[in-house]
């Protein structure tokens, strides 16, 4: 089945605070999940909310969650409760004349739907693979894949990307008109997440080189 451009506009999806900087557009939400690293993942169990950072990895309309099948969370979540994932790239800090209207610049996306669980070692191979290249690119071809023990040992979820929206912030700060007379500075400092020099294990032998694919590791474009 086809993916649609935009996701539907659900009274939980709409963006209600600062309408203007709301996006449905699957383009977009997909360009910020590929971007990001670590999804936020909300649900409630017997009254109680949690919220568990996980990493993933995208491949169409799904999300690949993972984890060890003795996980509480993913016990839960495979049950089928709703649950709300988010993710976020702070692009900088935007600098005001006055403290009330400093801000952030942004792009983020919140979904919700339900997890259905992975089953079959082929399927959920496929689905390890997509999250290993979602995080560190050309490992999977690089490194020892999981033999049919840890396959049998890890939880994998599907969860659909189908309702949700993204928001994006990004330019200078609104400050008041009387304000800008103010001799204070104001503007943006931007912040990128940036790989550092890699660091050999402690037990990696001497004549095995750097992968190319982590010294040329980067997110975005």
């Amino acid at each position: 089945m086809g993916q649609t451009e935009s996701l539907p506009v659900t009274d939980r999806s709409r963006v209600k605070r600062g309408p203007r900087l709301g996006h449905h557009d699957r383009a977009v939400i997909n360009q910020i999940l590929d971007e990001a690293l670590v999804v936020q993942v909300g649900f409630v169990v017997e009254n109680q909310p949690f919220v568990i950072p996980m990493g993933y990895g995208r491949e169409g309309n799904v999300l690949y969650l993972h984890g060890s099948t003795a996980s509480r969370m993913l016990q839960n979540l495979e049950q089928g409760v709703d649950i709300c994932v988010s993710a976020t790239l702070l692009d900088g800090i935007v600098i005001a004349r006055s403290l009330f209207h400093h801000a952030m610049n942004y792009r983020s996306v919140v979904l919700f739907g339900r997890a259905r669980l992975i089953e079959g070692e082929a399927a959920k191979l496929q689905a390890l693979k997509v999250l290993s290249e979602h995080i560190t690119p050309g490992q999977w071809e690089y490194a020892r894949t999981p033999t049919p023990q840890e396959v049998k040992g890890t939880t994998v979820l599907a969860f659909p990307i189908s309702e949700g929206s993204a928001k994006i912030r990004n330019g200078g700060p609104n400050d008041n008109a009387e304000d800008y007379a103010l001799p204070v500075w104001a503007g943006q400092l931007p912040l990128k997440l940036t790989p550092g020099t890699p660091i050999p294990d402690a037990k990696l032998a001497a004549n095995i080189a750097l992968p190319e694919n982590l010294t040329h590791y980067q997110r975005g474009e």
